[in-house]
């Protein structure tokens, strides 16, 4: 376990021969987690938009013009139905998203009874509700939350240019706070929004170095959607779909300096051919979202990944280590 990678060293991950970097991520893989299992998580959108956010690619912003209208905050009874039915479904993760900069305090008693109602089926429970106090970031923990999901989206150095309403340091913090309370840290971002190597290469090198590694790396690709500033601005140009092998090779390169991690596999998987996908997993992936929707965009369905799965000898991973260490 290394704190200590400098950009120069994961620069040259990413520079690697391809066969050369897939043949070390899946032996750094093979020495941490189970061969060929993938862990099955479910997401489901809790509030949908009117974010005040500025998020350039996300559709349940205020400020997209996606159409989207915003809603209130799902019942929790509702909530517990859908992870019933996702659990049904072969699932071992629920995921809730809210699209918040931050809970209000009036929102946690409801966003508490959810966490224990989920995490009473025995499901492995993860949520993303924006910026969290250290209060609040304390009540989810009180509340047996395994994870907290809050992504970096890309490096330092660009994030100014994807959002303008937050800084990174306030990624940061939230991620501090969720690190203090004893929850696990869900931390990744998004490729394929115009960004350089460069740029990849950084947001790796945040991951890597912080204090200590996020036990989920979620790695995306953007999927642009019509009305929010990436999707028009990406539109009809090269730059509107991150390169496959590109991609496998941030997959490749966050498994090796996160050996730990779970690399969860996450938007973007529905445009991908099994042969990208499979190369994934080749690079470290182990999780993925399955379902037919992500919060508001298309995702692969159930019986596709069951096909895949098939096809390629997989099999759901039943438990999650990092959670079995935390409990």
């Amino acid at each position: 376990m290394r704190q200590d990678w400098t950009r120069e060293e994961i620069a040259a991950l990413f520079d690697r021969p391809f066969l050369d970097l897939l043949y070390e991520a899946q032996s750094v893989h093979r020495a941490h987690h189970p061969a060929n299992e993938v862990q099955l998580s479910t997401l489901l959108s809790i509030k949908t938009g009117g974010c005040p956010e500025d998020c350039g690619y996300c559709s349940q912003s205020a400020s997209a013009k996606s159409g989207l209208k915003a809603e209130k905050l799902m019942d929790v009874r509702a909530v517990l139905q859908a992870a019933a039915e996702a659990k049904d479904n072969g699932s071992g993760r629920f995921c809730m998203g809210a699209a918040w900069r931050n809970p209000k305090d009036r929102d946690m008693p409801a966003i508490v009874e959810m966490v224990k109602g989920v995490r009473a089926m025995g499901l492995e429970t993860c949520m993303t509700l924006g910026m969290l106090t250290p209060d609040q970031a304390r009540m989810l923990a009180d509340a047996g939350l395994d994870y907290y999901n809050h992504n970096i989206d890309t490096s330092p150095e660009n994030y100014a240019n994807i959002i303008s309403t937050r800084t990174f340091e306030d990624r940061i913090e939230t991620l501090n706070n969720v690190r203090v309370a004893g929850i696990n840290v869900c931390s990744g971002g998004i490729v394929g929004m115009g960004e350089t190597r460069e740029d990849r290469v950084g947001f790796i090198h945040a991951l890597a170095t912080l204090p200590a590694h996020p036990e989920s790396v979620p790695i995306n690709a953007l999927v642009p959607v019509k009305g929010t500033v990436l999707g028009d601005m990406l539109a009809d140009t090269p730059l509107a779909k991150i390169d496959d092998i590109e991609f496998v090779r941030t997959v490749a390169v966050a498994r090796i300096t996160m050996p730990h991690s779970m690399v969860r596999l996450s938007a973007g998987r529905e445009s991908m051919s099994e042969s990208t996908q499979a190369l994934c997993f080749m690079a470290g992936a182990n999780s993925i979202f399955t379902g037919d929707r992500l919060l508001t965009t298309g995702n692969a369905g159930g019986d596709a990944d069951s096909a895949l799965f098939a096809k390629l000898g997989l099999r759901p991973m039943i438990d999650d280590p990092a959670r079995e260490e935390a409990a």
